[in-house]
């Protein structure tokens, strides 16, 4: 079992900035590739980031690429989301979650987070 808990939301101005923090512990955090999905208000739950296991990969939906960056830190059980110039569209629930799946999606998520609220102000 891996527990995962976010942190480091909020409420932002359009074009500010926020990093996510996604605490794991349970089990070894080391061999799940993590990810971050989000859910706007009305609409299904999407994909942000993703990050391999090792760290060396990471995928991003067209719509935060170039303004997200997803990054972890394994000796502190610990994945983050720098989410930067961020926009109203960007208001939503974010959730983490880790799979031991190496396809990232909403079917092979093994563990999901409680969410953390972001809302961009415009």
């Amino acid at each position: 079992q891996v527990q995962l808990v976010e942190s480091g939301g909020g409420l932002v101005q359009a074009g500010g900035s926020l990093r996510l923090s996604c605490a794991a512990s349970g089990r070894t955090f080391s061999g799940y590739a993590m990810a971050w999905f989000r859910q706007a208000p009305g609409k299904e739950r999407e994909f942000a980031a993703a990050i391999s296991w090792s760290g060396g990969t990471t995928r991003y939906a067209d719509s935060v690429k170039g303004r997200f960056t997803i990054s972890r830190d394994s000796a502190k059980n610990t994945v983050y989301l720098q989410m930067n110039s961020l926009k109203p569209e960007d208001t939503a629930v974010y959730y983490c979650a880790a799979t031991r799946n190496s396809r990232v999606a909403l079917t092979t998520i093994d563990y999901w987070g409680q969410g953390t609220q972001v809302s961009v102000s415009s």
